[in-house]
């Protein structure tokens, strides 16, 4: 009787070294892709430091110096912002900023409210209104002023021609110290409402149609619709819109800059202006860092309620 062979199954030793090889690729992959998204990160946080925190820490910075540009600045700890607020100016920048607001919280909050609602009862044309409502956002800034202040001037000037054919007095609307902020508003009004009427419009479509047909169906007039249904749907976007107007217009620069310079008689000197008169024209730029520092706390404040508003709704 033969003996009985032994056989030996054989094992297969490749697969195990398939495996392992598999998962270290998969992690070599893995780590390859992490130092990839980690280098994007560190490159846009390096571009963040640069160009947003190192100006404003190097402009706190010069508000406690000295600074000309032509000797090493020297340490006057709070000199600058002692001389600050001992500048007649800087009230009446403030105030003029103030006034300036609040003019534009009159027209230019409600003027791209009601447009909004005008031209979502609009069913033809709604695109080509659109877009003509657009279409000042669109220009360039000094274009604008410059086209405004024809329509300002006091000669040639269109307005003063409509006037005129009407039989009514020309009016001297950049030189006049009552009529000069509220010119100025309505350049910046007419040149910003675009963008904020095109958010009132996307935001009146989504407040739903139900409601609107039952407060019809209960007899409700337009005006009631609007106080009852409308205003009530788009409260928070219009709390939004009021705060990130009041930081916009607290930043006014280019429309005294380039209509009035400021006049007549310092009635249109507006913060940033004064800034740039520190800087650009008294070469004080320590005082100029010292008045930028206040009007970043100042907007930090509301910028700190805006961000309280879109986290408690979030």
């Amino acid at each position: 009787m033969a003996a009985p062979t032994l056989t030996r199954t054989p094992t297969n030793s490749a697969e195990p070294r398939t495996a392992g090889g598999g998962d270290q690729r998969r992690r070599r992959c893995r780590i390859r892709e992490n130092l990839t998204a980690y280098a994007f990160l560190g490159a846009g946080l390096l571009c963040f430091a640069v160009f947003s925190w190192y100006p404003i820490v190097r402009g706190l910075l010069l508000g406690f110096q000295q600074v000309s540009f032509a000797q090493p600045a020297t340490w006057v700890g709070w000199e600058n912002y002692r001389r600050l607020f001992e500048d007649p100016l800087f009230l009446t920048a403030w105030k003029n900023t103030g006034y300036f607001t609040l003019l534009a919280l009159v027209f230019g909050f409600a003027a791209p409210f009601v447009t909004a609602v005008v031209l979502n009862e609009f069913r033809h044309a709604r695109a080509y209104l659109r877009m003509t409502v657009y279409l000042p956002v669109m220009l360039p800034p000094i274009v604008t002023m410059l086209l405004w202040r024809w329509f300002y001037d006091p000669g040639p000037g269109l307005f003063n021609n409509v006037l005129k054919l009407l039989h009514l007095p020309g009016q001297q609307w950049l030189e006049s110290e009552n009529l000069a902020m509220v010119s100025l508003v309505l350049v910046s009004t007419w040149a910003n409402m675009g963008t904020t009427t095109l958010i009132y419009l996307a935001a009146l479509g989504s407040v739903p149609g139900e409601l609107y047909e039952a407060a019809e169906l209960d007899g409700a007039s337009i005006r009631r619709r609007l106080w009852h249904v409308t205003i009530p749907q788009l409260r928070f976007i219009l709390m939004i819109t009021l705060l990130l107007q009041i930081i916009g217009t607290m930043q006014v620069f280019i429309e005294p800059y380039v209509m009035t310079g400021g006049g007549p008689d310092d009635a249109t000197v507006t913060v940033l202006l004064l800034l740039y008169r520190y800087a650009f024209v008294y070469n004080d730029f320590g005082l100029a860092s010292a008045m930028s520092t206040v009007l970043f706390l100042v907007l930090g404040l509301f910028a700190g309620i805006y961000l309280r508003l879109t986290r408690g709704k979030g």
